[in-house]
């Protein structure tokens, strides 16, 4: 089985997806995909989908084309790039049905804020990477970090709150394993672009 890790071939030009995945289907990314266990599985899940997830850190995104190959899925791909980056540069505009962001480095300290993934230039971002409809899946454990990324969508003019499927909610990365084993709450929350 081929590698699930697509080389990129310019890092100034925008992805064509009939590269990336042999079939022509509807796409869901993962920003930050970490160790990827939530993404193989949706893959696995729902065949009729393809899922591309985007990791700066070479040993995560190994994690993707390994369990991902181990697991057969042909409708699986990763980016080793920064997820911003990605989502402003390489994915085209309107392609995507949803965003998964999952956990993302809170930056706790009050000077390394700005370095935040969710902030007053995401919703814009994620509108033109959307399709009409396509939905942003946020998650984290930190209070602090929902607060603004609720914040910060409930003040953008072109998406809507929205619930997460109970479907999708089940799926659980291994951070959220791990956080509700020390008795850690997930929050969640989603917006639906117009």
């Amino acid at each position: 089985m081929e590698n699930l890790v697509y080389d990129l071939p310019s890092i100034v030009e925008r992805l064509d997806l009939v590269k990336l995945f042999p079939k022509k289907q509807s796409l869901e990314v993962e920003l930050g995909c970490g160790d990827a266990s939530f993404l193989v599985e949706c893959a696995r899940r729902n065949p009729d989908r393809n899922f591309a997830g985007v990791e700066r850190l070479l040993g995560r995104i190994a994690k993707l084309d390994r369990k991902g190959r181990r697991a057969g899925l042909v409708n699986l791909r990763g980016v080793r790039i920064e997820s911003s980056y990605f989502l402003k540069y390489l994915l085209p505009p309107r392609s995507a049905t949803a965003l998964h962001i999952y956990f993302p480095d809170p930056w706790p300290k009050m000077r390394h804020r700005k370095y935040r993934l969710i902030n007053e230039e995401f919703p814009p971002l994620a509108r033109d990477a959307l399709v009409s409809g396509g939905t942003v899946y946020l998650r984290t454990d930190d209070t602090d970090y929902f607060a603004q990324m609720t914040e910060v969508f409930d003040a953008a003019k072109n998406f809507k709150k929205t619930e997460t499927p109970a479907a999708l909610a089940e799926l659980i990365t291994d951070f959220e394993k791990e956080f509700s084993a020390r008795g850690i709450k997930t929050l969640r929350a989603a917006y639906q672009r117009d």
